[in-house]
């Protein structure tokens, strides 16, 4: 008996994650603290990604001619 009560206690508490993480239980108060930051608030949080380059490393003169025997 004792088994049967803490398994259901585990469901019933695995379900109520469950249900605060989705944020349905927004309407008693229980929101977590990154619902609301979703895709379009980040991207609108960014600041100039267009702005990023990937940029080769420059080569050393000395490398290439060291490594041609």
């Amino acid at each position: 008996m004792p088994l049967r009560l803490v398994v259901i206690a585990l469901l019933v508490l695995n379900g109520g994650y469950w249900l605060w993480s989705r944020g349905d239980l927004a309407g008693f108060g229980l929101v977590p603290a990154g619902l609301d930051e979703r895709d379009p608030q980040r991207l609108a949080r960014q600041i100039h990604p267009e702005y990023l380059q990937i940029r080769a490393e420059p080569s050393k003169a000395g490398a290439s001619s060291s490594n041609a025997r």
